[in-house]
Formats: structure tokens, C-alpha cells, sequence
């Protein structure tokens, strides 16, 4: 034991300084294990365990997790995620088109750690591009190019979504939605289509004057049954009785004109007076 001036006492017995050492090791040992005992997993993403190397099974939701220091912690997107695919596929008929498509798919957390296992982190390239290239050949394949030009366009994104869900469901992979951003068909092609559907259009457009046309005629031949029927019962309603009577009152007022005139009354014809000479006096 040494003593200086100060009054400090130091303690320089080499079994103590070890003691010393080994605690402080051990303790920076505790230090080091902890803090990689203590792990964290991203929003969005799962954590696939491994042991040396090996798959454990064990599968790691979001947040801060206490693992064991020898094991690793792969973390893995469960996010939606996009795959475009531009292909040039034929059509039934045998036509070359470009087809721009977009598959929206997200890994199945419950499946991670077989993806993570068979297929690795890049699964993406290494499964999901292919199928769905191979099922948008399949699905234009059976539909002429015109399908993908008019109504039926739907149809073939389901019959290529149906193809995708099916075949990558068994990878652990789920398909969300395909969209077909965009189809290049041949000039050729697009032309005819284009001429059939102006030619459609012009069509709707004559039925539509052709029925205008037909609503005006039914419309003037109302408004002539009317004026008949309006005719008729004014006919039936005069007379040989009402005719006289206003012969009659013609006749009075006639009689009281300030003009010559010569009324003879009793036209053989129809009983109504008959002016036979007139002029102002």
C-alpha cells in the first residue's frame, strides 16, 4: 500500500487491481448482451427469428422485443406494395399488342417466415414478377385485341387478378387489385376499331332524328284528330231551327240600318234574307 502527500491511500495489491478489472469486464459484457437482447421492428413490417442461420418460426408483430442475443431478427414489409409489368403479348387472334399493367399485393404476415424461408427477402423478383407476367400472356392470349379495347377490358383484369390470387395465395403472397394502366393495340387495328365505333355513334345519332321525326308526325296527327273532333260537334250542334234564328235576328238588324237596302225574307234556299240592292242615302 502506498501513501502520498495528498493523503490518499492506493491500494496497489495486484489481486485487488485484478478483481478490479474483471467486474468492470463483465459488467461492459452485460452492457454488450443486453443491448442486443433488445431489438425493434419498423411500422409495417414483421420480424422472421433465425438461430444461426436456421428459421426459429418465430414471428415479430411491430414495436420493441426482448430477444436472445444469438438470435437475428429479419424484418419483412407486410405494406402494400406495387409490381408494373410492360409486356408485348399476342392476342387470340394473333395480333401483337402492349399491354402496361400494376399489381397491388401485400405479403401475408402469417405466411413470413415460409416466404422468408423458400423464397428470401426477394420474393418480389424472384416469384411475383414471372406470375404475373405469365398470367397476363395467359388471359389476353384467350380474348381477341378488340376486348381490350371496349367493354370487356374488366373482364380481363379479373380473369388476370383470379390467376394471381390464385397461384401466389400459395406463396404466402396476397393480391390485392391488377390494373391495366394502359394498351398500345396495332394502327391498323386501332383504326378499324375507331371507324366501327364512329359508325355506331352516327347510327345512334339517325335512330335518334328517326324518332324525333316519328314524335313530331304523331304529334300534328293528334292536333288534326282534334280539329275533327272539334268540327264534328260544332256540325252536329247547327241546326235547320238555329239556322232560321239567325236569319231572323240578321234580318232585324238589317231592317234597322241606316243604308237603302231591299231585304226579302224567305230565301227558298236556307230561310235566310236575301239582300237584293243596297247604298248609302
Amino acid at each position: 500500500m502506498a501513501q502520498y502527500g495528498t493523503g490518499h491511500v492506493i491500494d496497489a495489491n495486484p489481486a485487488n487491481v485484478g478483481r478490479y478489472i474483471l467486474t468492470g469486464v463483465i459488467v461492459l459484457l452485460l452492457v454488450i448482451a443486453v443491448g442486443c437482447s433488445v431489438t425493434r421492428v419498423d411500422t409495417g413490417s414483421v420480424a422472421v427469428l433465425t438461430q444461426f442461420g436456421a428459421v426459429t418460426g418465430q414471428v415479430l408483430g411491430e414495436g420493441i422485443h426482448l430477444i436472445s442475443p444469438l438470435k437475428t431478427a429479419n424484418q419483412m414489409s407486410v405494406r402494400t406494395q406495387e409490381q408494373k409489368e410492360r409486356a408485348t403479348v399476342p392476342s387470340s387472334e394473333g395480333l401483337i399488342m402492349t399491354l402496361d399493367t400494376s399489381l397491388l399485393f401485400h405479403l401475408d404476415p402469417l405466411r413470413a417466415t415460409d416466404v422468408f424461408q423458400k423464397l428470401g427477402r426477394e420474393y418480389k423478383a424472384t416469384v411475383v414478377e414471372p406470375s404475373l407476367r405469365a398470367a397476363v400472356r395467359e388471359a389476353t392470349a384467350s380474348h381477341p385485341a378488340n376486348a381490350l379495347y371496349s367493354g370487356e377490358r374488366e373482364q380481363v383484369a379479373k380473369q388476370i387478378e383470379s390467376a394471381l390470387a390464385t397461384d401466389l395465395a400459395k406463396r404466402g403472397i396476397v393480391v390485392e387489385k391488377i390494373l391495366l394502366r394502359d394498351i398500345q393495340l396495332p394502327e391498323s387495328l386501332k383504326a378499324s376499331i375507331e371507324a366501327k365505333q364512329q359508325a355506331e355513334q352516327e347510327s345512334l345519332a339517325m335512330q335518334f332524328r328517326l324518332q324525333k321525326e316519328r314524335q313530331e308526325a304523331d304529334r300534328k296527327r293528334i292536333e288534326a284528330q282534334g280539329i275533327r273532333d272539334f268540327q264534328a260537334t260544332v256540325a252536329q250542334g247547327i241546326t235547320p231551327g238555329l239556322l232560321e234564328w239567325k236569319g231572323i235576328e240578321a234580318t232585324e238588324k238589317l231592317a234597322l240600318s241606316q243604308n237603302s237596302k231591299v231585304v226579302v225574307v224567305g230565301n227558298p234556299k236556307n230561310g235566310l234574307p236575301l239582300i237584293l240592292g243596297g247604298g248609302e242615302r
